[in-house]
């Protein structure tokens, strides 16, 4: 029997553990409500994204940050003590989960493209230990420079990330759990034994199907992640 500590359950986040919007855009309105961007600042900044993405899909997804350079890096900070108080519509059954894994022993991650710095700020409104990969910011100063350090953690780079985890825990990949909501979830999905997708679209619908994974639909939300853990499996579907 594999040891507990062996094994691990790698989260998705947006639309997985988070109810859209996503945690990058939730920061984005933060940053507006602060004066810190300007809503002319983000119209510019999509344009020139769908643009660049036409022509250059992986260097425009690498450049997607630019609108953020100059900041400074303390916001997160700021952004994180503004979700004290379960400010955050976490799905209720994805919190059951983590606590079903932390309950076993297992070693809980979050694996998504979003900000480091951001899912560092959630991680630490959850209920137990994570560890998370996760897009890594460049920092010059204590002011943000619009570029990534590392790789996006998306698609590929995901599926890279958990097996990087496995090596560095000594994780069983085949006895080790993995959520996702998208195709672009399904390297890491296809990197251990136990899949489960969220509220997945019509394409990861048809391969989990067709594949026999485990497939939910997690609509309930709750603000404050303590809270979750009295309730009852009933009530956390």
């Amino acid at each position: 029997m594999t040891p507990p500590e062996r094994i691990g359950a790698f989260f998705d986040v947006d639309g997985t553990l988070l109810s859209p919007p996503s945690l990058e855009w939730r920061f984005i309105a933060f940053l507006l409500t602060r004066d810190e961007l300007s809503t002319r600042d983000i119209v510019r900044w999509s344009v020139h994204f769908a643009k660049a993405i036409v022509t250059d899909p992986r260097g425009a997804t690498v450049r997607n940050k630019s609108y953020l350079a100059g900041l400074r890096a303390s916001l997160a900070e700021e952004f994180e003590q503004s979700l004290a108080n379960g400010a955050l519509p976490l799905y209720t059954a994805a919190l059951k989960r983590m606590t079903w894994h932390w309950s076993q022993g297992h070693r809980v991650f979050l694996v998504s493209g979003t900000l480091d710095c951001l899912a560092g700020a959630m991680a630490r409104q959850l209920p137990g230990p994570v560890e998370i990969a996760a897009t890594e910011l460049e920092v010059c100063q204590g002011h943000w420079t619009g570029q990534i350090v590392g790789a996006h953690r998306s698609g590929e780079q995901k599926g890279r990330a958990a097996r990087n985890l496995a090596s560095r825990f000594g994780l069983s990949l085949w006895e080790s759990y993995a959520y996702g909501n998208s195709t672009r979830d399904l390297p890491m999905l296809d990197s251990v034994g136990r899949r489960v997708v969220v509220n997945p679209p019509a394409p990861l619908r048809q391969i989990a199907s067709s594949e026999g994974w485990q497939i939910c639909q997690w609509r309930r939300v709750i603000g404050s992640p303590l809270s979750c853990l009295n309730l009852t499996p009933r009530e956390a579907r």
